[in-house]
């Protein structure tokens, strides 16, 4: 059974920091192209970080490279991503996501068939 849980999130002054955790299931964790997604209110959805697992490759959007690094912990089935220099646009649902297979980029992590329940990340100005 495939499953992901986010935690982290809140809510911060443009320029501060956050960090958001997913706790995958092995199902989940194992061989797969794994990241977030974030979706505004305007139901657009943008994929900003994916890494394969177990991996050491990391791809961002170019909307938040530079601020956002995404790593993993293999022993913990626990993708994070710490979140620097944030700004009001990064305000947004972030998903934890999940794409089995060996490929992985932010195309294939758009493309995920697994996700979570999502957490809620607002930036202030």
């Amino acid at each position: 059974l495939v499953q992901l849980s986010e935690s982290g999130g809140g809510s911060v002054q443009a320029g501060g920091s956050l960090s958001l955790s997913c706790t995958a299931s092995e199902d989940a964790f194992i061989n797969s192209c794994m990241g977030w997604f974030r979706q505004t209110p305007e139901n657009q959805r943008e994929a900003v970080a994916a890494m394969h697992t177990p991996g050491n490759s990391a791809f961002y959007a170019d909307s938040v490279k530079g601020r956002f690094t995404v790593s993993q912990e293999m022993e913990k089935y626990t993708l994070s991503l710490q979140m620097g220099s944030l700004k009001p646009e990064d305000t947004a649902m972030y998903y934890c996501a999940s794409n089995p297979g060996a490929h992985c980029s932010l195309k294939h992590l758009l493309a995920s068939p697994h996700w979570g329940q999502g957490t809620q990340v607002t930036v202030s100005s």
